[in-house]
Order: structure tokens, then sequence, then C-alpha cells
């Protein structure tokens, strides 16, 4: 704007109201933009609902996924103990006759037998020995493991 004073009157009135004007339009701007920006605040509110909204789905379909699995993972692991539970009992079963047969008394006459055996295997030794001196080497070293080994 001039600083000078214009001798024009007209002029003068003109420009004051182009300043008026100016600060007409500055005010209306102003008004369209802080009614754009509460327009873009509800929008961006709605947005926000709406996602917190969808994010609170999700939530809830994560956590009926997380229920199932738990549920799932509490089954296989009753299933897994009633199995161990089955397979101990038949142990236990299998057991029980081994335990019965090795607590049981053994008859004592059978002992007494393997003596005579041994005698007579003594006697055919020294038959067969008194055949070939070499067989009776053999037919000794032979009696003495069997009875080192019993």
């Amino acid at each position: 704007m001039p600083t000078r004073k214009t001798s024009n009157p007209k002029l003068a009135q003109a420009v004051d109201k182009l300043s008026e004007a100016a600060q007409h339009v500055r005010a209306a701007v102003h008004d369209k933009i802080g009614e754009a920006r509460e327009a873009a605040a509800g929008e961006l509110a709605k947005v926000k609902a709406r996602a917190l909204q969808k994010t609170g789905v999700a939530q809830d379909k994560i956590e009926a996924v997380l229920k199932k699995a738990e549920a799932r993972l509490h089954k296989a692991i009753g299933k897994a103990q009633k199995a161990l539970d089955k397979a101990v009992r038949q142990a236990e079963k299998a057991g029980k006759p081994a335990k019965a047969a090795a607590a049981a008394p053994k008859p004592a006459a059978p002992k007494a037998a393997p003596v005579k055996k041994e005698a007579a295997k003594k006697a055919v030794a020294k038959k067969a020995a008194a055949k070939a001196p070499a067989k009776k080497a053999a037919a000794k070293k032979s009696a003495a493991k069997k009875s080192a080994a019993k």
C-alpha cells in the first residue's frame, strides 16, 4: 500500500475498501481452515474408532485362536498322561509274574543230580584216559573247565 496519501478521495476510499475486503477474505479463509481442521479431526476420530474396533475384533479373534490352541494342548497333555499311566499299568502287570517266579522256592532235589552226572563223567574220563594218554590230558582240561564254569 502506498504510504503517501492520495489527493483523490475516491482512490483513498477504494484502498480502504480493498483493505477491508482483504481482512474479510482473510477471516473467511481462517474460518474455512478451522472448519477443515475440525472436519479432518472428526474424520480422524472416526477412522481411529474404526481402527480400534477392528483391532478389538482382531484381538478377539487372536484370543479365540489362543484359547483353542490351549484347549488342544491340555487335551494332548491329558491323552499323554493317560497313555503313560496305561503303559505303567501294563508294565506292572507284566512284572508281577516275573516277580512271582523269582520269589517261588526252587526244588532242592535237582542239586543232587548234577553231582551224580559229574561223577559219571569223571568215570568215563578215567576210562578214556586209560586208553590213550593224550586223550587223558584233554579230558582233564575239559572236566576242569566244566566244573569251574558251574
